[in-house]
This record gives C-alpha cells, structure tokens and sequence, in this order.
C-alpha cells in the first residue's frame, strides 16, 4: 500500500478545503498521487470518489453512507480538524477505514482568539469599529472594562480549555473551571463542583466541550439566566451548545453585555453570502466564521500530524490515532528481508481469530499485534514467508473478514516513513 513510485504503484489522494500544503507535500514524498479541490458538489464528489484511496478534508464535505458507499478503494480518512461528525464513522468503521483527525493542534489558535474577544468585548471595540467604518465617531468610557481582575470560567477543561486559562491568568484574570471529570489544574485555576457555580462566579464564561447528546443546547435559556448579569459569552466549541435564540434574547434584553460565537448551528459552504444567525444585530456581539483554529500554524500543525498518521497506516498498518477502529501500532517497525506484513479488519466475533489463524498458518508468525472493541478488531501480524498473494487469498474467503491488506513482501522493511528499497505490494 504505497504511492505512485514505480516501486510500489499508484494511490491517489484527494485534498479537499484547502488542507494545509505541508499535507500534500508529505503525501507527494512518499509517491503518492496528489489532487486538490476547494469543494466538490456531491455529484461531482460522486464521481470522483471511486478513483480515490486516501481522503482528506476539513469540516465542510460531508462522507455520509452513500458516499462511502462510492468509494470502493477508500482505504483512510483524514480530517484535518477536530471535529469527525461530518463522517459516518460506524459505515467506515465497516468498511475498514480508519479516521484519523487532530484534536489539539490547533488548541493554542482558539486560546488566543478567545482571550482577543474578551478584550475586545469589555472594551466594545467590535460594536466601535463598525460605527467608524460606517462614519460614526462614538467616543466612550461607560461601560467598557480592564479584562484584568475578572473571572473567567472554562467549561470543558481540555486541551484548549487548560491553555486558556493559562493565557488568561497571565492577563491578570482569576479562571475558574467545571468539566464532568476531576482534572489536575494548571497554575492557580480552580475546579468547581457544578456548572451552576461556575455561572454565577464568572464574568466570562467561555466554552469548550464536544458535539455530544449531553452537550446539545447545553447553554439554554435556564442556563444563559443563571450568568453574572451583565456577564460575556464566548463560544468557539460546538454550534449546538448554545441556545442562540435564547442568546440572542439576553444580548438584547442587557442581561449579558456581550457574547462572542464561532461555531453555529447550521454554517454555510464557504463563501457564502446568506449566513443568518438570530444573533446578527446584537449588541456587543462578535461573529466570526468557525475560524478558531484557523492560523498557518494549526493548518501546518494539523497537516503534519493527520499526514503522518495516514502514512504509517498506509505504509506500517498503524492505527494510533484513529477514531472508529481499535488503535494498534505493530510491534515491529523494520521488517527483515523475506518477511510479510499483514493486517486484517475483522467482525468481533468468536471464531474469527481461529479462522484467520488458519489462513495464516502458511508461514510462521514472528510477531503479531491486535486490538478489538466491540464491533471490530484490527490484526497486524509479520510472517517469515512471502507468499502474501497466497495469504491475501485465503483470509479473503474467511467469513467476518472486513477487509485485509499484504503491506509489503520480500526483501522491503519497514522504516519510520515507510517501505524501502525493493519492496511491494499487494492490496
């Protein structure tokens, strides 16, 4: 499973949403074919999908299970952002495709635009630069604030949530923080007991927490009315955890002072000029595109690392990191002269290990790794054999086999970027 250098045959990768070009150039040094689109209608994705054996996207193209459906010789995703909900990931899962995606490398970008929005909120600057941009010169001191002295709480002390509170406590600010596990805090930060304390201590409540069903509208009315009056809102998470409704009502009541949104419920294609949201016309209210992690150094960041992972899959069968199949790194990273490595997708099913055992039984075993959960297991095995073809041919007519590969054969071995001189493959 390697690219289109003459000693391994062609692969294609399709780039979509302006993935990083530090991504395409990793794919394009190990002889991997390169295509890259800004966007693709589902038709024309439809068409395209079947040539296509590694994916990668952003969070705007959408692989439901008719797309996947179309993609015969899809062998990997990579998301290169956080979020994987625009996959089906139990119809890839079944198929034998691994996702991959990056959740913290852009943590430090969404810190840092948070702290910017607090300033920019307790001073009211968004609300000033419009009126100047339109000719209005509305000088004023009433009701703008130092951000230093403050409380800031953090829902969702992860990643991006722990390094804001770094930043803020820096910037003078008591931060406080509520997540549903205990977590070690960093510096002064403090874990409160409930969501509840956290509202009514905070002058800023920024939040950081996944797309889950116990996340959905997890700002709601109710919860909106128990913040500081006259408190801020920032959300750069989720677009489902906030009620904007409900938001938008206490930003024009004055019950809050401010708020700060990212993500929405429902976002556009990029581009778009029919973007609504309940809360355009608020006042104090700053709206930005889901730009979080939109720097050139989370875009790099995230394209090294999402390229990597995909590239020891495709290259070694490693697993580590990806989302919906059992994570396995093979217990071998060179593989000696005259060996084979193969790896199998396979039902959770008892039984299934003595038939794969059986197909294996040609060669002998020198190492092997495996991992399940509850669907799906995943075995990477190295034989002292290279009859792969054979071995392939066999496990392919096992029942409760997803999907199996023979990585490499013969003389290759297997280094950190890959196979090496005189191997080949056979997929």
């Amino acid at each position: 499973m390697s690219g289109t250098n003459p000693k391994y045959g062609g692969l294609n990768v399709l780039l979509m949403e302006k993935v990083h070009e530090d991504a395409a150039e990793a794919f394009r040094r190990e002889g991997f074919t390169v295509i890259r689109h800004t966007a693709l209608s589902p038709e024309e994705l439809l068409v395209i999908l079947p040539t296509i054996h590694v994916m990668g996207i952003r969070s705007k193209t959408k692989l439901p299970k008719e797309m996947l459906d179309a993609a015969v010789n899809l062998m990997a995703i990579g998301c290169f952002c956080i979020g994987t909900d625009t996959i089906d990931l139990t119809v890839a899962a079944g198929r034998g495709i691994p996702v991959f995606n990056s959740p913290y490398a852009n943590s430090r970008s969404v810190a840092e635009l948070v702290i910017a929005e607090m300033v920019m909120m307790s001073r009211q600057a968004g609300d000033r630069s419009r009126e100047c941009h339109s000719g209005v010169w509305n000088k004023k001191s009433i009701g703008c604030y130092e951000v230093r002295g403050k409380t800031l709480g953090i829902v969702g002390y992860g990643h991006v949530g722990s390094q804001l509170g770094v930043l803020a406590e820096m910037m003078g600010l008591t931060v406080l923080f509520y997540d549903i596990e205990p977590k070690l805090s960093l510096g002064l930060t403090r874990q409160v007991t409930s969501l509840d304390v956290l509202l009514a201590e905070s002058d800023f409540v920024s939040l950081h927490v996944p797309k889950l069903a116990s996340t959905a509208n997890l700002m709601n009315a109710d919860n909106i009315s128990k913040m500081k009056p006259g408190g801020y809102l920032l959300n750069l998470s989720r677009g489902n955890v906030v009620d904007v409704d409900a938001l938008a009502k206490a930003l024009h009541s004055g019950a809050l002072a401010g708020a700060s949104v990212d993500v929405y419920p429902s976002e556009p294609a990029a581009g778009t000029k029919e973007f609504k949201t309940p809360l355009q016309g608020c006042p104090n209210t700053i709206l930005t595109p889901h730009i979080g992690g939109s720097t050139e150094e989370a875009q790099a960041a995230i394209g090294a690392e999402v390229s990597s992972k995909i590239i020891k899959f495709v290259n070694a069968g490693s697993t580590n990191g990806a989302v919906n199949v059992p994570n396995v790194i093979p217990t071998q990273a060179k593989l000696e002269k005259g060996h084979t490595r193969v790896v199998s997708f396979h039902k959770n099913v008892p039984g299934v290990m003595r038939d794969l055992n059986e197909a294996l039984s040609v060669g002998n075993v020198v190492a092997q790794a495996l991992a399940t959960n509850p669907s799906i297991g995943y075995l990477v095995v190295d034989l002292d054999s290279t009859i792969g073809v054979e071995i392939k041919a066999k496990l392919d007519a096992k029942d409760n086999v997803i999907r199996n590969y023979i990585l490499y054969q013969g003389s290759g071995y297997c280094g950190e970027h890959g196979v090496k001189e005189g191997a080949s493959a056979n997929v």
